[in-house]
């Protein structure tokens, strides 16, 4: 038994010898040189697991109800034009006071470990989608006393219509009513344009609903 006691001993102090991860990563820079004395709060190597990646960001607390686990996400990060896809996988419970925001958090393949930790990004949340309506760019829409109104190529001049808009974006804000497919909106130089101008069209643009 004395034996067997000192030979555990010893597999013991062998096994302290070695560093064992909870988890697959990669290794990267060491912080120790070899044959220098270390304890447990000694920082001797990072482990980085970079697949998949958690991509972490908050959303304002109106939209809270609107996504739950397994909702799909898609973010872009400096530098690449790439538009990546990611599913949230936890929600924080509590909103954050100072913010008025919930925290939330979502996975990404990474499978070809194009991206690396601690980058930013921008994320998107498609919360709702409207099918065949029309959008005009913000500059279009024109405030007024009597509500908002935008202009209209119609037989060679500048027709003015009264708009009610609804959703809106940085870029583009849905017509409600006013507008239809087909229109051609004069969408540049509007500050000049008033009812029945005479309008010469220099580009056209074309949009499918």
């Amino acid at each position: 038994q004395a034996n067997q006691a000192d030979i555990n001993l010893i597999l013991a102090r062998i096994s302290e010898t070695e560093l064992r991860a909870p988890f697959d990563g990669i290794i990267g820079l060491r912080y120790v040189s070899e044959g220098s004395y270390t304890n447990p709060s000694t920082k001797i190597a990072r482990l980085v697991k970079i697949s998949p990646l958690k991509l972490q960001f908050s959303i304002p607390e109106r939209y809270a109800n609107q996504v739950r686990i397994g909702y799909p996400v898609s973010f872009k990060v400096d530098g690449s034009n790439e538009t990546y896809e990611a599913k949230v996988y936890a929600i924080d419970p509590q909103i954050e006071e100072n913010t008025r925001t919930i925290v939330l958090r979502a996975l990404y393949a990474n499978t070809s470990e194009e991206l690396k930790p601690g980058r930013f990004a921008s994320v998107t949340l498609l919360l709702s989608e409207i099918e065949n309506t029309v959008a005009i760019p913000t500059e279009a829409l024109i405030p007024e006393m009597e509500g908002e109104i935008v202009y209209v190529y119609r037989n060679g001049k500048a027709e003015s219509i009264n708009v009610e808009t609804g959703l809106r974006t940085e870029s583009q804000i849905q017509i409600v009513k006013g507008l239809e497919f087909g229109d051609t909106l004069l969408a540049t130089g509007i500050l000049q344009l008033r009812q029945n101008l005479p309008v010469r069209l220099d580009s056209v643009i074309t949009n499918k609903p």
